[in-house]
């Protein structure tokens, strides 16, 4: 009787957890936690496909999506491209309308999407069903002649691609901005941050409900948060009410406006995080933009080595990746996004196993570049170009192409020379964190560390003859998300202009070259750079029916371990001599070595 008590129990479990009510506060949303279904997943699909698809156009690292905005600043080139297709003399709304007179979607087929985004290997995605310019790829009742219904491509979006995905066993989600720019009742970045309620109690709010009662997305990704409270949004509201409506699988991100206190993190081109306690996953483009970009360079796009193990290294960290493709107009994926996810794909075929349902192993120790591989641990340096000016803003970017995006130094050497004689006032300012030594005296005169100015002392005022020689030395540290940094300064009044120098510079950073996951009882050990005959590691003392492959491979490696005196640690050296090198050779990007057996 007992037993049978249980195993009831047991089968009802899915069923209480279901019929937990939520309640509108945060310590209720939060008691209700997160599904695991979206961390075991690991990968996601991201979609931005619009009205600004049109143009198609940004700066080579800008948002393309963004276009409306860059109409509203008076970008000198996107109204360039917009007199393409509208008359410029119009108001701006009525000008970026006419871009759906050429928004048709002729080559779009939902099912081809579909199937794409599941040999990508991705378990998600995430369609944007309404921007920040507030057009709607559905047949939104708020909107009933602002949608993909009634112009542009005359189609349900939502809905298609909706049926399309999850007739392909994936998890559907919705990206869905709070603002608008184009909304009578608040105009986002124009009109007062405060005068926001209207807006959303009167159309924001009806209109979510609308599209999560209509089509119960498993995923809700909230944007355009930052310049309005979660209050005003409403969000403990909506929240709780998704909750209730969807049910257990349902889980949203952390965008709901300042104050937010429950979602999973999105940290946008930025691989830096770490986090084990909460979901999260990076969210970012195969280039530089989410929506697509024509006048984007080729470099700019992650070549299918880096993409892999990116992804690897986001895994082994605690989180995942929600990649976005960006169609072109007529609905089709260039194809060299096409290329990335099929390249991906096929490496989740083979080493899946390592990344779905994964957990990062807090034993394993990851390694970085190294001269002898995983034994010691060398920085990688690399020399800048020179610049006449310090005076930079890295977009979803680093200095050098081979570095990452997020953790690395930078230090600059130049000499300046006064032009005249007064005081000079020069002002430092970085993300994240900067100094400048004056050489000769060892001097740090200026130092600046983002979000503790109160603590920093970015300005100082010099006086100089003329012909007065300065030798600086700029330092400068990166650690997540954005980065810039800027010398600058001023004479006698004068405004401030980037301090003029030779600047030579040298850039440093750690180069992973493997890292470490783990499921069930199993250690993988996923390999940037093709192993040799033999690999060593850094490892806890293995047990000795541990047993050891190479995904890909149908050889059982020969396994020994000894302990280093010199750096305290147990080397366990593995043989992969025994494995036939075209199988080897089939294998490419990240080579995965699986422990059975192994535990903490």
């Amino acid at each position: 009787m007992k037993t049978r008590t249980i195993l009831l129990l047991l089968l009802l479990a899915p069923l209480l957890v279901q019929g937990q009510h939520v309640e509108a506060s945060w310590e209720s949303i939060n008691q209700r936690g997160y599904p695991e279904w979206f961390t075991d997943a690991r990968l996601g699909i991201f979609i931005h496909w619009g009205l600004y698809s049109v143009p198609a156009y940004a700066g080579k690292e800008g948002y393309s999506e963004w276009f409306y905005r860059g109409l509203m600043t008076g970008d000198p080139e996107r109204c360039r491209i917009m007199s393409l297709y509208a008359d410029t003399t119009l108001p701006l709304f009525e000008q970026y309308r006419v871009l759906a007179d050429h928004w048709h979607g002729e080559l779009w087929n939902p099912d081809e999407w579909a199937r794409l985004f599941r040999k990508s290997g991705a378990r998600y995605v995430v369609l944007v069903t309404k921007h920040h310019d507030g057009y709607c790829l559905w047949d939104s009742p708020q909107q009933p002649e602002w949608n993909s219904t009634v112009s542009g491509p005359r189609r349900n979006i939502v809905e298609e691609l909706t049926e399309a995905v999850r007739r392909e066993g994936l998890r559907m989600g919705f990206y869905y901005s709070l603002p608008e720019w184009t909304n009578p009742l608040h105009i986002w970045m124009k009109d007062p941050d405060k005068n926001i309620s209207e807006y959303v109690e009167k159309y924001m709010i009806p209109q979510f409900k609308e599209l999560v009662s209509r089509y119960r997305p498993d995923l809700i990704f909230a944007d355009g948060d930052w310049q309005n409270t979660a209050k005003q949004f409403h969000s403990e509201e909506l929240i709780s009410w998704y909750y209730n409506t969807v049910g257990a699988d349902a889980i949203v991100n952390n965008r709901w406006g300042q104050g937010t206190q429950h979602g999973f993190k999105t940290p946008e081109y930025s691989a830096a995080i770490v986090e084990h306690n909460i979901p999260w996953a990076e969210c970012r483009g195969i280039g530089r933009s989410f929506g697509y970009n024509r006048n984007e360079d080729i470099a700019n796009f992650m070549t299918d080595r880096e993409l892999i193990q990116h992804f690897c290294e986001l895994v082994a960290n605690g989180g995942g990746l929600t990649l976005n493709v960006g169609p072109m107009a007529d609905g089709t994926i260039p194809f060299i996004q096409q290329e990335r996810l099929l390249a991906l794909g096929r490496w989740l075929s083979v080493n899946g196993e390592a990344i779905y349902g994964s957990e990062p192993s807090h034993n394993g120790r990851r390694e970085e570049h190294t001269v002898r591989p995983v034994m010691t641990v060398q920085h990688v340096h690399a020399e800048l170009p020179e610049s006449n000016t310090i005076d930079f803003d890295w977009v979803r970017n680093a200095p050098l192409k081979e570095m990452p995006v997020d953790n690395f130094s930078l230090c600059w050497q130049g000499i300046v020379t006064a032009p005249e004689k007064g005081d000079y006032t020069l002002v430092l300012e970085a993300d994240d964190e900067a100094y400048v030594v004056l050489k000769g005296k060892d001097d740090t005169i200026l130092y600046y560390n983002h979000g503790w100015a109160e603590n920093a002392r970015g300005r100082k005022t010099l006086h100089l003859k003329k012909g007065e020689r300065l030798d600086l030395e700029v330092s400068y540290k990166e650690k997540e998300l954005e980065a810039a940094i800027s010398l600058k300064w001023s004479s006698d009044g004068v405004n401030f202009e980037p301090v003029p120098a030779k600047w030579h510079g040298t850039a440093t950073w750690h180069k992973t070259v493997n890292c470490f996951t783990q499921r069930n009882n199993a250690l993988y050990v996923i390999e940037f750079n093709r192993p040799e005959q033999t690999l060593e590691l850094f490892l806890p003392e293995l047990p000795e029916n541990a047993v050891a492959t190479l995904l890909g491979t149908s050889a059982t490696l020969t396994w020994s371990q000894r302990f280093d005196k010199v750096s305290s640690s147990n080397i366990v050296t593995i043989d992969l001599s025994s494995i036939d090198q075209q199988e080897m050779n089939a294998l490419d990007h990240a080579w995965v070595i699986k422990i059975d057996n192994y535990s903490e």
